[in-house]
């Protein structure tokens, strides 16, 4: 019944496996692939004709994590699985980026690739498998298809590059100071095609290194994919690239000058009306039939593109009229808005973003059901691109996955500068506005990030800035790298490339690289200039930190304390009694760990010292040889029993009660009677052995004997 294809290999400390042939035998490709435990199975389906009129690639990828895949049942009300989570869309992207440029120039037809996580050994991470998966599917499915791809992801520790590290090593990367990368690299035979990480100030030699080393590393799992389509792929599809070297010559003729004249403007607003109108100048020009040819939109993008990137990489000057290296001007300011925690405006250029910071408590912390286990996060960063930052009208809903995206990658870069939970016990909620954008708003919400956080008093390690790196790479191998790229130049240019990071090294780096002839040499040369870049934009936000405050007056004070884990109980009383009362009486608000550490938030310092006492009279010791103010709760015919600390009663017998002989305790005390005790020690059954008699009762010091002088001979 089934004809099945097998491959399989060793692949660093775990066996790799592809399988075809049993499963999903309708889709146009469906592999399995394996990596220890966690398997993950793609399946690619194409239309076998394009939508009519339709002038771009409708590739569409989905990664699902079922949670029968570690043996657990979803949460919430309906018990399945509903929207994706955040991890879901970010591996969609992770798989789209790399194998969208591969596609056959001009290839318009419909592609959905899905890729369905079904088992995790919670060791190695689907994401890289998926990617594996979807690669090896796409090359026996017959989609013209110029792969395949491999994936990897790489660690950093004591100078070592670890290949595929282990999921646990990977999580929580901020307080593990000895891991400090999280690369995932996916490339072809001869080149990279994407990047993304999340790294702790490493150099540029470093990043440049560990790209390396995950593309030396994905090597074989490239030759076993091409070993599996040799035994099991179906016939190539019969596509052939659409031919319109009439049409783009009929389009340069009709409006090469009216085009050249509208990217020369310099203001994006003006630059964008004029090409319009040179678009719609160059429509008039054209016949019935060549407006109804469905590759106008190609010769249109053709003739941009022919225009932009020429001018560029032959006269070094770009549309705006910056040279390759130059930052467009950049305008900070922090403390703008009154009532927040922490704001700031960054502007560059026509890219800006207004960004704010919230401060809150543990209770404001994200909570994230993940495959692995459910862990929570003290720092969000969510990132909105309204329309009306580029002008548009558009239809406003949830955000999709550009923004998720989009704020994901200024987490990352965030992420490596925060102060440790201990130090600084807040939850922290940046929330990036995009008001304007021409040109990586990712990178201006990672600059407006570090500021507006700088702006709350958060005391980051230091300032974070981010720049946005193209390419123009001629066929006769010329190219020119630009520093801060235009909205056009990222449309229109050969690789995104962004770079965030501090004085000391990179925090986070992105790749898209749409063509397969990028050397390490570009790669060097293009992260040597984003170091220039970013430099000068840490110079420029340092001048809008001058006026910044140390801490929002409208933020909530926190305080921390360590308990005993034996402790816990006590603070918190059986049906969580004792902590309530601790709250209602001090006004606090009052988290516990299960690692015992307490956090006390209130905006009324007295109030947090109030919670602070309550809670260190129940877990405290007392200690010998202290003098405490406490109340007499009993008195019996061998002394008293006073309550001096906390809940613990001690006995002052009624020989310590005062230096003189007495009767009975109740001569001088009775029940309620505040006194103050010296804790004398404990005896041989752990009871508590109180003074009063070496206390002085009104001023609370402790009495000292006389010495008895000696009489004369």
């Amino acid at each position: 019944m089934f004809t099945e294809t097998k491959k399989t290999m060793q692949w660093g400390e775990e066996t790799l496996t592809l399988e075809t042939g049993k499963v999903a035998r309708q889709a146009d490709g469906t592999v399995i692939a394996t990596l220890g435990e966690t398997s993950v199975m793609a399946n690619v389906t194409f239309a076998k004709a394009p939508k009519p009129g339709q002038d771009f690639f409708p590739l569409t990828v989905h990664y699902q994590e079922k949670y029968y895949a570690a043996g657990k049942v979803p949460g919430g009300f309906f018990k399945r699985e509903a929207r994706p989570t955040e991890k879901e869309t970010l591996t969609a992207r992770l798989i789209d980026r790399p194998i969208r440029p591969l596609f056959v120039e001009g290839f318009k037809h419909e592609v959905l690739v899905m890729c369905t996580v079904l088992s995790h050994d919670l060791v190695n991470d689907p994401d890289m498998v998926a990617m594996i998966a979807a690669s090896a599917a796409l090359t026996i499915s017959g989609a013209p298809f110029m792969g395949p791809i491999g994936a990897a992801r790489v660690g950093f520790e004591d100078g070592e590059y670890i290949l595929n590290p282990q999921v646990d090593d990977m999580q929580d990367l901020r307080n593990n100071p000895d891991q400090r990368l999280d690369l995932v690299v996916a490339g072809t035979k001869d080149a990279v095609m994407m990047v993304e990480s999340e790294a702790y100030e490493l150099t540029e030699a470093e990043m440049l290194g560990a790209v390396k080393f995950a593309h030396d590393a994905i090597q074989p799992v490239i030759d076993l994919i091409i070993e599996l389509a040799e035994e099991a792929a179906k016939e190539p599809f019969d596509f052939q690239p659409p031919e319109y070297t009439e049409l783009f010559e009929a389009v340069k003729a009709a409006g090469e000058t009216q085009m050249r004249a509208a990217f020369a403007l310099t203001d994006k607003q003006e630059r964008t009306s004029a090409v319009a109108a040179a678009r719609e100048a160059i429509k008039e020009a054209l016949t019935e039939e060549q407006l109804e040819d469905a590759n106008l939109g190609s010769a249109m993008k053709k003739l941009e593109a022919g225009i932009l990137r020429g001018d560029v990489v032959k006269t070094g000057k770009r549309i705006d009229g910056r040279d390759t290296d130059t930052v467009r001007a950049i305008e900070s300011q922090v403390g703008l808005l009154p009532r927040t925690h922490g704001s700031a405006l960054f502007t560059r250029g026509e890219t800006q973003g207004l960004v704010v910071t919230t401060l809150g408590t543990g209770d404001d912390e994200q909570i994230i059901d993940a495959l692995h286990g459910n862990f929570r996060s003290n720092f969000l960063l969510h990132y909105n691109f309204p329309p009306y930052s580029v002008g548009e009208v558009g239809r406003v809903g949830s955000p999709g996955r550009r923004e998720i995206g989009h704020g994901k990658l200024a987490w990352r870069a965030l992420q490596a500068v925060l102060p440790a939970a201990t130090d600084f016990p807040y939850t922290i909620r940046v929330v990036s506005e995009i008001t304007e954008s021409n040109g990586s708003s990712s990178m201006a919400s990672v600059c407006g990030g570090s500021l507006s956080m700088m702006d709350a008093g958060v005391p980051l390690k230091s300032a974070v800035a981010g720049v946005a790196m193209g390419l123009i790479l001629e066929d006769d191998g010329s190219y020119a790298i630009l520093t801060d790229i235009l909205g056009d130049e990222d449309h229109l240019g050969d690789m995104d490339f962004k770079v965030a990071g501090t004085e000391n090294g990179i925090t986070s780096l992105q790749m898209d690289i749409k063509v397969a002839g990028i050397t390490p040499e570009i790669m060097e040369k293009a992260l040597a200039q984003a170091k220039e870049g970013r430099m000068h934009i840490l110079g420029e936000m340092n001048k809008a930190l001058s006026g910044a405050s140390d801490f929002s007056v409208h933020a909530p004070r926190i305080e921390t304390m360590n308990i005993p884990t034996d402790k816990i109980r006590e603070v918190i009383g059986s049906g969580g009694k004792v902590i309530r009362e601790i709250v209602e009486v001090s006004g606090a608000k009052v988290d516990i760990n299960d690692e015992g550490v307490i956090k006390i938030a209130s905006p009324n310092g007295e109030s947090i010292q109030k919670a602070y006492d309550m809670i260190h009279a129940i877990v405290a010791e007392p200690e010998e040889g202290a003098i405490y103010t406490g109340k007499v709760v009993k008195i019996v015919d061998f002394g008293a029993f006073v309550n001096f600390f906390g809940k613990r009663d001690g006995l002052v017998h009624v020989s310590q009660i005062e230096n003189r002989r007495l009767n009975h305790p109740s001569d001088v005390l009775k029940e309620g009677q505040e006194v103050k005790v010296k804790l004398l020690g404990f005896d041989d059954r752990g009871k508590v052995r109180l003074s009063m008699k070496v206390v002085d009762q009104e001023t609370g010091e402790e009495v000292v004997p006389e010495k008895k002088e000696k009489k004369e001979d």
